[in-house]
């Protein structure tokens, strides 16, 4: 079950606080949006309230607020939530477009609104993505703030640590005769020391033991700069301990932290632009679910960072300005307002098809990665 409900619930969240930051921003500007939902295709669950039809599509893997436009067919086609037509059954005057007669006022068109109120309902969604992830940062860092330990939390099999003997619950004291006064000072000495032995003084219960471990060489690269080094390791992993921290610094830490997330997604996007790292290293929906249960099996506080990171990225990827995408819009709005009147209805086509024809190429390309994975992840598994 679980396999099933913490993709459900990460996407979910992620896409339900996309779209409702548009649709809050639409509503405040006056804008007429009859449908709000998450999810694609046929509605497992709808209920109109008011104007407007929230609604569970059967493809759980985005959403929508559909909004009165003079674009409506192309609105249409890219949202999925066809036309405002007046529905044959329900022809009521008093009720608005779909769900009666009553032409939509041009006033509360998308278009009808000022440049400003548009590219504030366009940003909204973004808006919301990254309030989120910072939401829940500061959260993750006022509940508990990790602190690494002189003390093994685990000790890979195989690995030089275990090899010399070194145990889960030991206490690491000193390193080549040096008093350790923290992780830091330990892992500073092992990085730095591939294929030296290094002398590690450790109290394990009440007794004291010097075990002699070499590290071996691993290749490390930094995910903010790309580059990549050499360092020691052993084979260890160390202690936490939790600590709760003042509200100030929690909003701190955790804006860091949210920054952080943004700034990676740009390092990456540099880095495929530059060919540093190949697409085939871009993940989808398949890893996505995976992440999201392995998250889901650790606990709610890697599950709720899962969601601030995707939150972050998907608030950064729709700021590019590819058609379909909030940031493309804003540049055809952009356009449009220095141009002094709107592209014709054919270019606007035309933009729609290249963007959705780029995105289906992306969707299609991190999906192939996703099942090239399993493959060589289930090859690997039998034949080893």
């Amino acid at each position: 079950m679980l396999v099933w409900l913490a993709p459900v619930f990460v996407l979910g969240v992620v896409v339900f606080v996309h779209e409702f930051g548009h649709f809050i921003a639409a509503k405040a500007f006056g804008v007429y949006a009859p449908r709000f939902s998450i999810g694609f295709g046929p509605a497992i669950v709808k209920k109109r309230i008011g104007e407007t039809e929230y609604r569970i599509g059967i493809l759980p893997i985005g959403g929508y607020v559909r909004m009165a436009s003079r674009l409506d067919e192309t609105s249409a086609v890219l949202e999925g939530g066809g036309e405002l037509t007046a529905n044959p059954e329900n022809l009521d005057p008093n009720e608005l477009i779909p769900f009666g007669s009553k032409p939509v006022p041009e006033n509360r068109w998308f278009e009808s609104k000022s440049l400003i109120a548009r590219l504030v309902i366009m940003l909204a969604g973004v808006t919301m993505n990254v309030v989120l992830g910072l939401i829940i940062n500061v959260a993750l860092v006022k509940t508990y703030e990790h602190t690494a330990t002189s003390r093994l939390s685990q000790v890979v099999a195989d690995k030089p640590a275990a090899i010399a003997g070194l145990q889960p619950g030991d206490s690491i004291v000193a390193v080549n005769g040096a008093t350790v006064h923290g992780w830091d000072d330990f892992v500073a000495v092992v990085k730095r020391s591939s294929g030296t032995p290094v002398s590690v003084g450790v109290l394990r219960g009440k007794a004291a033991l010097t075990l002699s471990v070499t590290p071996v060489a691993d290749t490390v690269t930094d995910p903010n700069t790309g580059v990549t080094t050499r360092e020691g390791r052993i084979g260890v992993a160390a202690g936490q301990s939790a600590n709760t921290v003042p509200i100030g610094r929690a909003v701190v830490d955790g804006g860091k932290a949210t920054a952080d997330m943004a700034t990676l997604v740009f390092t990456s996007l540099r880095r495929i632009v530059t060919r540093q790292t190949s697409m085939s290293e871009l993940g989808g929906p398949i890893l996505i679910a995976q992440s999201s249960v392995q998250a889901a099996r650790q606990g709610g506080s890697v599950l709720f960072y899962l969601i601030a990171l995707l939150s972050v990225n998907l608030a950064v990827f729709n700021l590019l300005p590819v058609p379909i995408l909030d940031g493309g819009q804003i540049v055809v709005q952009v356009v449009e307002a220095a141009r002094g009147q709107p592209l014709s209805d054919r270019a606007r086509e035309n933009v729609a098809r290249l963007g959705l024809a780029l995105i289906l190429a992306l969707f299609v390309m991190v999906t192939f990665n996703d099942i090239k994975r399993l493959i060589v992840g289930v090859v690997s598994g039998h034949s080893g």
